[in-house]
């Protein structure tokens, strides 16, 4: 049985986006490149890798180029991640007024030693009353520039077991002005290990709806069902496709189809080795040849999991380093 309200538009403070299916912030992953992919695929709203606070203020392009905005991104969020308020409301302000974001995002839930060893990230769970102090920072700066764009913020259930500060965390990012909150909820210490607690996801959405606040999920969505089973368990108001989308932005048109209409269409592997031929080509422009072939490698190992010869391409593409050498390959595939 199926409802064609699990699809749904979404509402972030003064934001209206059209449905509910996000492409979330993965590092290495959502670049201008694969966030333009994915809104192909039907991404609703797309969110960058995590810009550094600490790299922002020391004017670095490179940092820049991350929140790029794609050409059919008609919204997208830039996530910053930093633990010194002024540096990120400095950052929000800066990103504002270079590149005209949606939505600014805080992270607060990546739980890479190099990030949290900073106070960043999941760190800031570990103190609510820090990541309020982060969050109003944030929320005050992007008022002097644009106070329609609304403030976000992703966070985890907790440090770890013994310290599950989600409660606290996300009322003290609301109530520093955050109107909506991600969650991924899993503590820091699991990181990527274990199983999403969903029900934790569900009980945040009791908290916050009340008040207003849209709550999305992330964590352990790798299908379409996973997807609608999230939306129907937990009420949340959008679902975040993280590693489920890497390799795979077909899964926001087939997520939108079981939810509308209950199935969904397969995506043949002549169209997935074309879609990822087509991000080498975006890529391109972007970075060149020669660095974009070596991100390739491994977005093509993405795009070739689970398919039938997708272990012997895999082999031929982990040594491609020329346009010409992933045409042979692909031209001989098809």
């Amino acid at each position: 049985m199926y409802t064609k309200t699990l699809y749904r538009p979404v509402r972030i403070g003064k934001l209206q986006l059209k449905g509910n299916l996000f492409l979330a912030p993965a590092a290495g992953y959502s670049d201008v490149t694969f966030r333009s992919v994915a809104v192909e695929w039907g991404a609703d709203f797309t969110y960058t890798e995590m810009v550094s606070s600490e790299a922002m203020v020391r004017d670095s392009q490179k940092t820049e180029n991350l929140f790029k905005r794609a050409p059919n991104e008609q919204a997208y969020a830039v996530q910053i991640f930093g633990s010194n308020p002024n540096h990120m409301a400095e950052t929000a302000k800066k990103i504002l007024e270079k590149a005209s974001p949606s939505c600014i995002d805080i992270n607060a839930g990546c739980p890479m030693p190099k990030i949290t060893k900073t106070g960043a990230g999941s760190a800031l769970m570990r103190n609510p009353q820090n990541l309020y102090t982060v969050t109003k920072a944030v929320r005050d700066a992007v008022d002097t520039v644009n106070i329609s764009v609304p403030v976000t913020v992703k966070i985890r259930s907790g440090w770890n077991t013994e310290h599950l500060t989600w409660k606290d965390a996300a009322q003290a990012a609301v109530d520093a002005g955050a109107a909506a909150i991600t969650i991924h909820p899993r503590t820091a210490s699991q990181c990527y290990g274990g199983k999403a607690d969903w029900t934790i996801l569900a009980q945040l959405a009791q908290m916050l709806h009340p008040q207003g606040i849209s709550v999305f999920g992330s964590g352990d969505l790798f299908t379409p069902e996973d997807a609608k089973a999230m939306l129907e368990q937990t009420d949340c108001d959008a679902v975040m496709f993280a590693r489920g989308a890497m390799g795979n932005p077909f899964i926001f048109k087939r997520t939108k189809e079981l939810l509308l209409h209950g199935s969904y269409a397969d995506i043949s592997f002549e169209r997935k080795l074309k879609t990822g031929w087509d991000e080498l080509l975006i890529l391109t422009q972007e970075l060149g040849e020669e660095r974009a072939c070596k991100e390739m490698r491994k977005r093509f190992a993405a795009y070739t999991k689970g398919l039938e010869g997708g272990a012997e391409l895999r082999k031929d593409f982990v040594k491609a380093s020329t346009i010409e050498e992933y045409k042979s390959i692909l031209s001989m595939a098809l």
